[in-house]
């Protein structure tokens, strides 16, 4: 248990005891380590003074070897850490491998559900977000235990195929694998849609094709695949660029569903669920209207007897709890699909392929902005391909570290593209994903302030400082002793990895992990320019402080790596 844990775990025992239940409400403070603020509340429920309730929660707490209180103002309760506590927490910490993230007693089976990319349509700086918070939020269910299913639900079917076949056809197969090959994808699309829309010989051959591609014939099925199979090929090529831990394997695109939709939609008739409305089968889950008040309808089979993206999704749902197992389901989409996946949920649900017991969340996220904060787009006006982004961050990066004299040499090129791809990758997932954020190359690639260069050269530069002291014979001690305030202060960031982990999971939020990051850095900083390492003033003192700086170290580089960031050693 953390060493806030533990408190926590006190203070409710001195709360149940005069309200079961009653929440604590741990708080910062400047005043101490820790607040609690429930007295308040819980005296107004119990129809006393907060003063009088605060002073008995002090009389039932049990704080020994752990910390002091004091009460303050109306009942707050000022906790402090013993130096003693902090020090057996710090010596814990560093003996763990994992640093004293605990992992799930209840370990679950989660289908995270990110990327999304389209066949035959280049990834852009739109697919950025999904990409890199499902990666960390994968990440993180991992490394605390959990079994991860990931899922590239892929756009691969559909009515464009027809023109993209023909297209395919029409270049020739060598040629337009090559083309493609080269991650040409969206001069090949608009070289399609060019053609369909300037020849009606085309479009009647487009058709054609589609209704082959529907009915199964084998032909068509095999250049379908062909198309299918070099743009996965180029997307992995894209996510290893990135350092995600997407493969080939996790793609389950709309296709794989195909033959489960009329099931759906026979399984919703047969449960009384099916409504028609203007020819189509919807669903109308209660709790959602439009601007007028009127009820709205999930469509799960236009009029034309198509199938829209409802029923895949729902299909999906069945697969991932029937087949699959899971125990949670998470969607890292976009925040405008918000309405769309609540009825769906919702839907899944009234059919009972959904229980209860089952999550499923909707991890939403904002956009992408431009200086002029619209949607991130070219000088030109159109999207910004997301492999030119990611060579960009690395030559902009290897030029702002010559710059700054830093990584000189063969591991130069290695360093500037962990630099660059960190720093794109901070500047997403350390705000709070809800939020839009604008997208600023001289920001994030800054090494100072809040940026993924500053982070990974604070690393880098503790990495250092270790390597340096080993070369003249000092090492860590295995235990910590803290005297300076600046060495408390450090340790007191320390200790919160695990609850900052775990918080962070439980509400899948990375950018809680990264406000974490930046303020342990910050904290090593002032501890280093108040409290000397190399030349402490004893062996013993200098070796505390070592630990204490390895232990930092290793506390960026993993929660780095929650993050799907590199920390480089040298820098």
């Amino acid at each position: 248990m953390s060493l806030t844990g533990d408190l926590t775990a006190r203070l409710q025992a001195a709360f149940d005891a005069l309200e079961a239940g009653a929440d604590p409400t741990l708080a910062s403070s400047d005043h101490a380590d820790v607040q609690a603020n429930g007295a308040m509340a819980l005296a107004k429920r119990l129809g006393r003074k907060p003063r009088d309730i605060a002073d008995e929660l002090v009389a039932n707490l049990d704080l020994a070897g752990l910390a002091t209180v004091e009460v303050s103002g109306p009942g707050f309760l000022n906790l402090t850490f013993t130096t003693e506590a902090l020090e057996s927490a710090l010596s814990a910490m560093a003996s763990d491998d994992r640093l004293g993230v605990s992992q799930a007693v209840s370990p679950k089976r989660v289908v995270v559900d990110y990327s999304a990319p389209n066949v035959a349509k280049e990834m852009h700086v739109g697919h950025l977000r999904s990409t890199v918070i499902g990666d960390a939020i994968c990440r993180m269910l991992t490394f605390t235990g959990n079994e991860v299913v990931r899922r590239n639900h892929v756009g691969d079917w559909g009515t464009p195929f027809g023109m993209l076949i023909e297209h395919l056809l029409d270049l020739g197969e060598e040629a337009a694998t090559a083309e493609l090959g080269v991650g040409d994808l969206n001069g090949f699309y608009q070289a399609a849609r060019a053609q369909f829309d300037a020849s009606e010989e085309f479009q009647e051959r487009s058709r054609a094709r589609v209704v082959a591609l529907q009915g199964g014939d084998a032909e068509t099925l095999r250049l379908w695949r062909l198309l299918v199979a070099t743009s996965v090929a180029y997307f992995g090529a894209v996510y290893d660029k990135l350092h995600v831990g997407l493969t080939e394997a996790d793609v389950v695109g709309e296709s794989a569903y195909n033959d489960l939709l009329q099931g759906v939609v026979d399984d919703l008739e047969a449960a009384g669920l099916i409504t028609i409305s203007d020819g189509a089968r919807c669903v109308f889950p209660e709790g959602f209207a439009n601007r007028d008040g009127e009820p709205l309808p999930l469509i799960v089979q236009k009029s034309d007897g198509g199938f829209g993206y409802a029923a895949t999704d729902l299909a999906a749902i069945r697969d991932r709890v029937g087949t699959i197992g899971a125990d949670a389901i998470l969607y890292v989409v976009g925040a405008p699909q918000a309405q769309h996946f609540a009825m769906v949920f919702a839907v899944a649900r009234m059919a009972g392929w959904l229980p209860e017991v089952v999550e499923a969340t909707h991890v939403a996220f904002g956009s992408v902005l431009g200086p002029d904060r619209k949607v991130f787009r070219t000088r030109e006006g159109g999207t910004v391909k997301l492999v030119d982004l990611l060579e960009e961050s690395q030559r902009r990066a290897s030029a702002a570290m010559a710059e700054r004299g830093l990584a000189e040499g063969e591991e130069a090129q290695l360093v500037a593209a962990q630099v660059g791809i960190g720093a794109v990758k901070w500047a997403d997932l350390s705000t709070d994903r809800v939020k839009d954020y604008v997208f600023d190359w001289d920001r994030m690639l800054a090494f100072d302030g809040d940026t993924g260069p500053y982070l990974q050269y604070a690393h880098a530069r503790i990495s250092s400082l270790i390597a340096r002291a080993a070369t003249e014979g000092s090492t860590p001690a295995a235990s910590i002793s803290l005297g300076a305030d600046e060495e408390r202060r450090l340790a007191l960031a320390l200790v919160r990895l695990p609850e900052v982990v775990a918080e962070s999971l439980a509400l899948y939020a990375p950018h809680r992990l990264a406000t974490y990051l930046f303020d342990l850095a910050q904290r090593f900083t002032s501890f280093y320019e108040a409290c000397p390492v190399l030349k402490a003033p004893d062996e013993a003192t200098r070796a505390s402080r070592l630990a204490l700086a390895e232990l930092t170290a290793r506390s960026i580089a993993c929660g780095l790596d929650l993050l799907g960031i590199t920390a480089p050693s040298r820098m």
